[in-house]
C-alpha cells in the first residue's frame, strides 16, 4: 500500500508540472447554450459549465467573442438534420475565439491569438479516411464562453476582420471556397451561379468579386436582390419564381456561355436545372445544402446531361483544415470585408431568438451571435 500510495503521489506530482495549469484569475464557471429535448420543434437553453483548471500538452484554452449560425443548427431543433448529433449539446460550429491558454505541446499558438474551430474534426489535409465529426453535432460546440480544442483543431484568423465578421467563416466561409474549387481554375473560370442569399452564398459572391468572377445570385425576393446588387455592380440577380425561363436568363447574363459553377443550396431536386445552367464543357455543380428538402421529382436519364456537358456534381461536406488556411490566407492577401455577410446581431441572452429568426428565413447572410 505504501508503495502504491507513493506512485499515486509521483504521477500526481508529475501531472501537475507537466500540464499548464489555469490563470486563477479565470473564472471558474462559464455560460453555454444547450439544445433541449424532447418533441420538435426544440429550443436552446442556458447552461452553466465549468472551465478546466488543468490543459492536456496539446490542449488550448479559448475565449469565444462571436458566433455565427448554419442552417445545420436550426435544422438540429426542428427534426429535419439527417446525420446523427449529440443529446442535448452544445451546438453550433462557427466562432472567432482568443487563445488564453495553451498546453506545454501547442505550437503554432500563443495567447492573443485570433482562432477559430474546423468544424469536421476528422479533416486535417481532406484525404483522411475518416468519418465526418462535425462540431456543434457530433461533439460539443462552440455556442458557449469557453471551450478547450486540440491545437491541430485550430486555424488562426485574419486580423484585419472583426470578430462578428470573422465568426462567419468557419462552415459557409469554406463551404463557399471548395465549392468553388478553392481558385484553382480562377484564371478559367468566368462565372458562377449562388441559390439564394444566405451565408454560403453571400461568402461565394464576396470570394467571386474578389478573385473576378461574374457572380449571379437568385432569390425570391426582389428586395433581397436589390440590397444584393447594390454591393457590386457587377453582382446580376435572377428572381426564380418571377422569371419564367431561368436559364435563358443564366444565358443572356453570361454572353450565351451558361456559367462554370452552380452552388446548389436548395438540394437534389433542381440538380438537372442547375446542369442546363452549365457551360457547355466542365462545369460543376457543387451540392452544398438541402433548404428544398432531399427529394427530387425528377427521372435517373436526367443526369446523362452531365455526359453531354462533361461537367460534374461535386458534393461538398465544409473542406478541410488546409482549404479554411488556404482561404484565410486569400481573405488576409485581398483584404476581403465580409461586413456584408452580416445580416443581424444578437447578444448571447438572445440566442433562442437567433434561432428563431434564422429559422424563419427572413434573413440575408449570416446571423451572428455576440457573446
Amino acid at each position: 500500500m505504501p508503495h502504491t500510495v507513493g506512485c499515486f503521489a509521483l504521477t500526481h506530482h508529475i501531472l501537475l508540472n507537466y500540464l499548464p495549469q489555469i490563470n486563477m484569475s479565470l473564472p471558474e464557471t462559464y455560460r453555454a447554450f444547450r439544445r433541449t429535448t424532447g418533441d420538435f420543434p426544440r429550443t436552446v437553453e442556458p447552461s452553466i459549465e465549468t472551465v478546466p483548471r488543468v490543459l492536456g500538452p496539446n490542449d488550448v484554452l479559448i475565449k469565444v467573442h462571436a458566433v455565427s449560425l448554419n442552417f445545420r443548427d436550426v435544422a438540429m431543433l426542428n427534426g429535419i438534420y439527417p446525420m446523427t448529433m449529440e443529446d442535448r449539446g452544445i451546438p453550433c460550429s462557427d466562432a472567432a475565439a482568443e487563445v488564453v491558454a495553451a498546453g506545454s505541446a501547442v505550437e503554432g499558438f500563443v495567447t492573443g491569438d485570433h482562432v477559430s474551430v474546423i468544424s469536421d474534426l476528422n479533416n486535417i489535409t481532406g484525404s483522411e479516411d475518416e468519418p465526418l465529426y462535425g462540431l456543434g453535432g457530433d461533439t460539443a460546440g462552440v455556442l458557449r464562453e469557453y471551450a478547450v480544442y486540440q491545437d491541430k483543431h485550430l486555424v488562426k484568423l485574419p486580423r484585419h476582420l472583426s470578430w462578428e465578421e470573422a465568426a462567419t467563416i468557419t462552415i459557409a466561409g469554406v463551404t463557399a471556397w471548395t465549392a468553388l474549387d478553392g481558385l484553382t481554375t480562377a484564371s478559367k473560370s468566368r462565372s458562377a451561379l449562388m441559390q439564394g442569399t444566405g451565408g454560403v452564398s453571400m461568402f461565394a459572391l464576396l470570394i467571386c468579386l474578389a478573385a473576378g468572377i461574374q457572380p449571379i445570385i437568385t432569390s425570391s425576393s426582389d428586395e433581397k436582390l436589390e440590397a444584393v446588387k447594390k454591393l457590386d455592380p457587377r453582382v446580376r440577380g435572377i428572381n426564380y419564381k418571377t422569371t419564367q425561363d431561368q436559364g435563358a436568363e443564366v444565358r443572356r447574363l453570361t454572353d450565351g456561355q451558361g456559367v462554370d459553377f452552380v452552388i446548389n443550396n436548395a438540394g437534389p431536386g433542381s440538380v438537372p436545372q442547375d446542369i442546363s445552367f452549365l457551360r457547355q464543357r466542365g462545369g460543376t455543380v457543387s451540392l452544398v445544402g438541402f433548404l428544398g428538402g432531399i427529394g427530387g421529382d425528377w427521372q435517373p436519364a436526367a443526369i446523362m446531361a452531365l455526359m453531354a456537358k462533361s461537367a460534374k456534381i461535386k458534393g461538398i461536406a465544409v473542406g478541410s483544415k488546409e482549404d479554411y488556411i488556404n482561404l484565410n490566407r486569400f481573405l488576409e492577401e485581398k483584404k476581403v470585408s465580409l461586413s456584408p455577410l452580416v445580416d443581424r446581431v444578437f447578444s448571447f441572452e438572445e440566442s433562442p431568438a437567433a434561432f428563431e429568426y434564422l429559422y424563419s428565413g427572413k434573413h440575408a447572410g449570416k446571423v451572428i451571435i455576440k457573446i
